[in-house]
């Protein structure tokens, strides 16, 4: 029973590399028709909207882009959809192997929210599916036709859920949620709106109708949305690597200020390839930026030594905390790895625990004793090069602490 640790997170490694690999394939073909279309040479003579002449890999591509459709319907069409889906899905699964089944350590957070674990996943679930209803309402409401109203909205949604999962989730867990919030605003897009204007105006071409360009609008006005919201994505989905962007109490406005220096940067590129110039102004904005978010980073997040001792323990971590082989691991934990994973790090002027992994009090080790067994027991990964020369016992220790608790 005890092997499911390694077996699972391998299953998490799994499903992070297959939503790498999808993810490049969505944000790839994204940018590269967000760029293509603002690079269309539009003073031609022609049905076509406009065109491109371009070379890539010894070949010459000429490209031309028709608004609606051409007058006759081409054989072969190619529909850039499952890239969008296969990234959703696969965050999907790495959101419910990582934060859905490590709930108690990974998204619930006692000090802000005593929330069951079901309630912390239904939470999780729900807030997903509602934040489309809003965005899609008000997409489909007047604001439509006002694009610049529009997206100051969409950023004020993103701000107060930015906000609210900070109230109710671990740091960590916020940020990551914000980013799939956002994403399955994006893959919605794809799914229930532009693939379905497209497949009307396919329909329409092949019953011999003129196709109405409404749909085309409104499917440019959807993909024009994700193409402003994909650095924040990413950006959010690395997040939980670094604490500096999760661990303090000023999160949600970090977050909110990511989204601005993703609009920053990407009008800069979609000025330029529109043609428009160079508008250097953007990176002056997006350095002012993201110096704010080091600066928000300071400000701590997390409870003190005194209060985490004080904090009654979780029944995940009182497991842990009554197994057998505890009192040895505490020790070896509190020798080798407490010197860094401290609120206030004593090892070489290190100003910040990393990972955000705290290891001083009998709660925070027993709440990390999975990672401590993968990291510190069946792995030599913690301490880096074994610095603080944790012996093969000491690691046998650890190992057979962790199997007595599960």
């Amino acid at each position: 029973m005890y092997d499911i640790a390694i077996l699972w997170d391998w299953i998490a490694f799994a499903v992070r590399w297959l939503h790498v690999i999808t993810a490049i394939a969505w944000i790839g073909s994204s940018f590269y028709f967000i760029a293509l279309d603002l690079s269309l040479n539009r003073d031609i003579d022609g049905p076509a909207d406009g065109e491109e002449w371009q070379v890539h890999g010894g070949g010459f591509y000429h490209i031309q882009k028709y608004l609606v459709a051409p007058e006759a319907m081409p054989e072969h069409l190619t529909w850039f959809k499952w890239e969008s889906y296969a990234t959703w899905l696969s965050g999907f699964a790495m959101l419910a192997v990582v934060y859905w089944v490590g709930a108690e350590l990974y998204l619930i957070d006692p000090a802000k929210a005593d929330l069951s674990i079901f309630q912390g996943i239904l939470i999780s679930a729900i807030s997903l599916a509602v934040g489309w209803v809003i965005y899609d309402q008000l997409c489909k409401s007047p604001l439509g036709d006002q694009p610049t109203t529009l997206m100051v909205l969409l950023f004020v949604l993103l701000i107060a859920m930015s906000w609210g999962y900070n109230q109710v989730f671990t740091g960590r867990a916020a940020l990551l949620h914000l980013g799939a919030f956002t994403a399955t605003i994006m893959t919605a897009n794809v799914f229930f709106i532009i693939m379905p204007n497209q497949r009307i105006v396919v329909a329409d071409l092949k019953a011999g109708r003129t196709p109405d360009p409404k749909y085309g609008k409104i499917a440019k006005l959807r993909s024009t949305h994700n193409n402003y919201l994909t650095l924040p994505v990413i950006f959010l989905m690395l997040s939980n690597h670094y604490p500096l962007a999760f661990g303090t109490e000023y999160a949600w406005i970090i977050a909110a200020l990511v989204f601005l220096m993703g609009v920053t940067i990407r009008h800069y590129f979609n000025s330029m390839h529109a043609r428009k110039g160079r508008p250097n102004w953007t990176w002056a904005v997006t350095v002012i930026l993201f110096i704010a978010i080091a600066w928000l980073s300071t400000f701590a997040g997390h409870d003190t030594y005194e209060e985490a001792e004080a904090r009654a323990l979780t029944p995940y971590e009182a497991r842990f905390a009554a197994a057998d082989g505890f009192e040895d691991a505490h020790d070896i934990v509190i020798g080798r790895c407490s010197m860094c994973h401290a609120r206030e790090p004593v090892w070489n002027n290190m100003q910040w625990a990393p990972k955000g992994v705290f290891l001083e009090t009998e709660s925070d080790i027993a709440k990390y004793a999975q990672q401590i067994y993968l990291q510190a027991g069946v792995s030599h990964a913690m301490p880096p090069a074994n610095i603080t020369n944790i012996e093969d016992e000491d690691r046998a220790k650890l190992i057979a602490w962790y199997r007595a608790g599960s």
